[in-house]
């Protein structure tokens, strides 16, 4: 677990660099999807802590299955950008730099759906992906 909200840091740090870089660009289009992965992903990490701070593996499960909203988000972000960058190719570098943003928020959600699965492990003695 101390690995994975390791790597939510970094991800999260990685995110804000961009969004640094990028503050006071124009978008090269609405910003639809990204902050909806942006709460999504911040909702997966917050619940997944409280499941382990109170052994709830209802909980837990919760958030397992709530990896796929941020999963269909981020395909819904990526399809966007591929349109953009083949209508005009001078939209690419700010589209890959969403596109990493959009990534970064995929493997948060990643994660905290792991620190999710070691606590339903914590609780059961299973773990899905071992089994």
């Amino acid at each position: 677990m101390i690995t994975d909200m390791e790597r939510i840091g970094d991800q999260s740090s990685d995110i804000a660099e961009i969004a640094i870089m990028m503050a006071g660009t124009p978008y090269i289009k609405k910003l639809e999807h990204i902050p909806l992965m942006a709460e999504a992903a911040i909702k997966m990490v917050a619940d997944s802590i409280d499941a382990f701070v109170r052994k709830d593996l209802k909980l837990a499960r919760s958030v397992i299955e709530y990896d796929d909203v941020v999963d269909d988000l981020f395909d819904k972000v990526t399809n966007d950008l591929i349109q953009i960058i083949g209508a005009d190719s001078k939209n690419g570098k700010q589209a890959i730099d969403l596109l990493m943003i959009a990534k970064y928020y995929e493997r948060i959600g990643d994660h905290a759906e792991n620190i999710a699965e070691w606590v339903e492990y914590s609780i059961t003695g299973k773990h899905i992906k071992h089994e």
